[in-house]
């Protein structure tokens, strides 16, 4: 089986969520009525995001001593994240558009994935 190297899944972890920041900003502020969210909220959960980014890539240059606390650090705080949005998912449900809805689910599952490995390979 293939061993994943720490740097790499913190490399890994910071750039998707630099690019699911991005995406809700382009998509969801661009197209505001395609997908139905307000700009403010999307704001709002684009700058969690960003600070995962900030986090993860300082774990993949390598400037925390103990990567395994840090690793298990980030994979409760996506957990956590998917949290909050699948209650946003809820809370506007009524907003969305079907469109909007399969991105939350599909980021949702993607960020639960990668949270899922961060956790193995901290405890391994």
């Amino acid at each position: 089986m293939y061993k994943i190297n720490y740097k790499n899944l913190f490399l890994i972890d910071s750039i998707g969520a630099l690019l699911s920041a991005l995406m809700l900003i382009v998509l969801f502020v661009g197209f505001e009525t395609t997908f139905g969210v307000l700009s403010k909220v999307v704001y709002f959960l684009a700058i969690i995001p960003c600070v995962f980014s900030l986090y993860s890539f300082i774990g993949f240059l390598g400037k925390v001593q103990n990567w395994r606390h840090y690793m298990k650090i980030i994979a409760i705080a996506n957990l956590l994240y998917c949290c909050l949005t699948l209650g946003l998912v809820f809370y506007f449900h009524q907003d969305l558009s079907i469109w909007g809805i399969t991105y939350f689910i599909l980021e949702i599952i993607t960020v639960t994935i990668l949270a899922t490995i961060e956790l193995k390979v901290a405890f391994r």
